[in-house]
Formats: C-alpha cells, structure tokens, sequence
C-alpha cells in the first residue's frame, strides 16, 4: 500500500479569495511522483481550534500531513499554537529561530520573537540553502503559506517521502464519455488495484476524453490497459501512451 498524505492549507485569505492557492496543487504533484497519494486537501481559517482539530485528526489517519502558511509574525499567523494544541504540547522558543531572526531583523519586538517558538518536542529540519527550516512535529511537516518559500523547502527535503512509484498510461480518445463509461466500469471492478480516470475535455480540439490509468504494479497496469483497449470502440481510441 502507498503511503498516504494530507495537506491542509490554512488562511482567512484562501478562503475569501483574496489569494489564489497554490500550494496543494504544487504539494499534490510532487508526491504523486514521490509515491505518496494525496488523500486529502483541506483549507481552513486562521482558527487555533480549527487548526488543531483538523491536524489532530489527520495525524491520525495519514502518514504524513503538510501544512501550509500561518507561520509568519502578525496576529493572524496561528499555525504553531494551533499543531502544538493538536499534539498536547505548549509552544517554546527555540534558540536557533530566535538567532536567525535576529540576524534577518535586527532586535525583534516580542511580538515578531513568536515567530522563534515551536511545539516542545518538534524537529527544526536543516537544509542547505534554507534561511528558516521546515519544523516536524511527529508525522506532521509545518511549511509557509507563500508559495515560493514552500517550493525551496519542500525540493530540499522531499526524498525523505520517497515510495515505490506510481506508473501511468494515458489513453486518449475521440468519442463522448458515455461511450466508454461500460468499459471504464468492467476494468475498474476487475482491476481494483488500478486506478483509473476520466477526464472530459471541452475545449481540446485533438480528442474529447482523456482516460489514465494508474498503479504501483507494472503487470497490472499492463494487463489493465490491454483488457481495456479490447473493449472499447477501435474507431474512437486515438492514440495511447
């Protein structure tokens, strides 16, 4: 079985639109090609209660959870206090945070010195290249919300959730979903370690459905393909890759 993940996406301003996210897009790509499936997205406000329920929760369920922004030094940035409430562990200051903020800010306020306090008992993860390391606390992995900083992070540590890999097939076709929805259906319950997808494409001009076809054994997704390729139309079947 592949191991599973979580990604919860925290901020007032996802929810009301005032920023676009994109974190749990880049996160949902990047551990598809790790091997890891992505079984969650959650995205949930700057609520303390909020934070550490879903958290706790998803700890629970998954191997690994990421979370995504609320880690910065204004009022609204809750995320440490939220995963240390979900673990049962108070906030302490950490004395290389508060090194590295006093290198970047010169004598901090207490207010922006929050920044510098973790979850007792959480892992400050060093990285090459990185001015503030990712913290972990157990199987949960806190990240910031802006994009470019989550993108350098996560490339710096991503091999340490490296799995068996997902293998594909895509196989595209000129011809409306009803067509192929029988088939889809006869593949999908007789190969259930296959996973399959189809994807409608209104404005493609080349072909209409986009069917994949997903698993982490070659013979399988070998077999799965062939069986399916038997039963459906020739005439509408353009190409597969």
């Amino acid at each position: 079985m592949p191991r599973t993940a979580a990604v919860i996406i925290i901020g007032n301003e996802i929810l009301s639109g005032k920023v676009k996210d994109e974190n749990s897009h880049f996160l949902a790509v990047e551990l598809r090609q790790l091997g890891v499936k992505l079984s969650l997205v959650a995205v949930i406000p700057d609520d303390v209660d909020e934070i550490a329920s879903t958290v706790a929760s998803c700890a629970k369920k998954y191997d690994y959870v990421f979370t995504s922004g609320g880690i910065g030094p204004t009022h609204d940035d809750v995320t440490m206090k939220g995963v240390a409430m979900a673990f049962g562990r108070r906030l302490v200051l950490n004395d290389r945070l508060k090194e590295l903020i006093v290198k970047r800010c010169g004598v901090p306020s207490d207010v922006v010195m929050r920044m510098a306090e973790m979850p007792e008992g959480s892992e400050l993860i060093e990285l090459n290249g990185i001015n503030f390391p990712p913290v972990r606390l157990e199987n949960v992995f806190v990240f910031p919300g802006i994009p470019e900083f989550l993108k350098k992070k996560f490339a710096a540590l991503k091999e340490r959730f490296r799995d068996k890999p997902f293998l594909s097939s895509r196989i595209y076709i000129n011809g409306e979903e009803c067509l192929i929805a029988d088939s889809l259906d006869s593949i999908a319950r007789k190969f259930p370690s296959v996973e399959i997808g189809s994807y409608p494409k209104i404005a493609e001009k080349e072909y209409k459905v986009l069917v994949t076809l997903e698993a982490r054994e070659e013979e399988a997704l070998k077999q799965a393909v062939e069986e399916l390729l038997k039963l459906l139309p020739r005439e509408i079947v353009l190409r597969t890759i």
